[in-house]
Formats: structure tokens, sequence, C-alpha cells
């Protein structure tokens, strides 16, 4: 766990963005605020409010424990990382195949 004193989620924040495909515009857009401040948050020169932070959570449908994952004390189902996130846009049929190639090498 990293001192707490020293919270940064810029590049956590980024990442899931990402994962799902979004630009910094797209993201602003649709969370309604400026391409200027998620580019600040992204580089840890400004803290997000609780309402962008809400926003991107409901946005993405995580949690904010996706967000803070390394300054907390639980424990976090490691299985699933911020690159796979973005399964859920998937077309049907390729969900069942990532899904089928799971099952394969779990067996």
């Amino acid at each position: 766990m990293k001192k707490v004193s020293s919270i940064k989620i810029g590049k956590n924040i980024q990442k899931i963005r990402k994962s799902f495909g979004y630009t910094q515009e797209r993201l602003a857009e649709e969370i309604d605020c400026s391409t200027r401040y998620i580019s600040d948050i992204e580089q840890n020169r400004s803290n997000p409010s609780y309402e962008v932070l809400i926003n991107i959570c409901n946005l993405f449908n995580i949690g904010m424990d996706e967000i803070f994952a390394e300054y907390l004390d639980i424990k976090i189902n490691d299985s699933v990382n911020y690159e796979i996130t973005g399964f859920q846009s998937l077309k049907s049929e390729d969900k069942r195949t990532i899904e089928h190639l799971i099952s394969f090498f779990n067996s």
C-alpha cells in the first residue's frame, strides 16, 4: 500500500479510459467537463472532484475501488485488470469466443 498522503490516481484513470477506447475528448464530453481538466487529472496536475469520479465510475460501470486499488487495504480480484474491462462493449460473438478460450485455458 502506498502512503496515503501522496495519492496519485491519474494513471489509473488513464488506463481505465483507454481500456474502454475513449479519448480524453470523448470522456470529457460524456462527463461534461473540459478536455484540459481530464488531461490535468491524468497527469496528476489536478485532483478530480467527487462528481467527476462518480461520473467516471458510472460511465464505465466500475467501482471507486478500481481507481484507488493500490491505496486500499482490501483484496481486489486480481484476475480482472484494466486492459480487459472493455469486455462488456464487445459484440456477443467476440465475448463467446473469449469465454471459450478462458474455459479452454482453465481446463
